[in-house]
């Protein structure tokens, strides 16, 4: 079947299998391999990414679903040769990663919950309970909750 979708701005098609997963698209057909896959049961948010705005996890969801919607990964949030994201920056600055799997979709979810709680200011309870759809191995969650609290000043600033 064909699907047509747009992603990190920029219309996409490709002609895939109907049991085809989201993340299956992004990695192996349009070769954005920041969207990582790290359980298959969508437990870990390794695979994170925004549909339509919301943050969706991509390793349960057909890409079939996706059809017409726009989709943004992790390489779609700051340009290419550019200044990273004021959130990625803030994950370099406080040491929120470490080996770095799960830090794309950290970001990710980051960005959508900084854009829920816009206007409040986000403290670390409200965070780790944010949080709770994505795990990390590595770091234990101090400096990836000083990453997201930094980064949430610095896009509002």
């Amino acid at each position: 079947m064909q699907v047509t979708l747009k992603i990190n701005g920029n219309e996409r098609s490709a002609e895939i299998e109907p049991r085809t997963l989201l993340v299956e698209l992004l990695r192996d057909t349009f070769g954005l391999t920041g969207t990582h896959v790290g359980c298959d049961t969508s437990q870990c948010g390794a695979c994170s990414v925004h549909l339509d705005g919301k943050v969706i996890k991509a390793c349960t969801m057909l890409a079939a679903q996706a059809e017409g919607c726009s989709v943004t990964t992790i390489e779609g949030i700051a340009p290419a040769n550019g200044p990273l994201h004021p959130m990625q920056a803030a994950f370099r600055e406080h040491h929120g990663l470490q080996c770095g799997f799960c830090t794309p979709g950290m970001v990710m979810s980051a960005l959508a919950l900084v854009e829920r709680h816009k206007g409040k200011p986000l403290d670390e309870a409200t965070i780790r309970h944010e949080l709770e759809g994505n795990l990390c191995r590595c770091t234990g969650y101090h400096g990836i909750v000083a990453a997201i609290a930094a980064g949430a000043r610095a896009m509002e600033g």
